[in-house]
């Protein structure tokens, strides 16, 4: 798998997700209904069965998967929550894609 669709692919696992934990905490925190449950537990499904779709061994997987997950948090952060990030959070999230980029890149360069 290209490194073009191995980052689509964590992204849209991270927005699965997001979305399966944001809704509970709207139930729990903002006493919406907790009908909210039910496409929470249909998102954490998709997000486990996208983590499946990775070539890599599932450990490697994950610690790459945790560097997109952390940009896509604060995308989320901004976009829904409306708070503004900080030049830190855009810096630790720089860190963390450089990251997931050597986890995931680092075995075909060892070739």
């Amino acid at each position: 798998m290209d490194l073009l669709k191995t980052f689509a692919l964590f992204v849209a696992t991270a927005l699965a997700e997001i979305v399966g934990c944001y809704l509970p905490y709207l139930w729990l925190r903002q006493g919406h209904s907790a009908w909210l449950l039910v496409p929470a537990a249909a998102s954490l499904t998709l997000f486990a069965w996208l983590l499946t779709l990775h070539p890599a061994a599932a450990g490697r997987v994950y610690a790459a998967y945790g560097g997109v997950y952390i940009g896509v948090a604060l995308l989320w952060l901004w976009g829904v929550d409306k708070i503004q990030p900080t030049a830190t959070d855009w810096v630790g999230a720089a860190v963390s894609l450089l990251g997931m980029f050597i986890i995931i890149a680092g075995p075909r360069l060892a070739r």
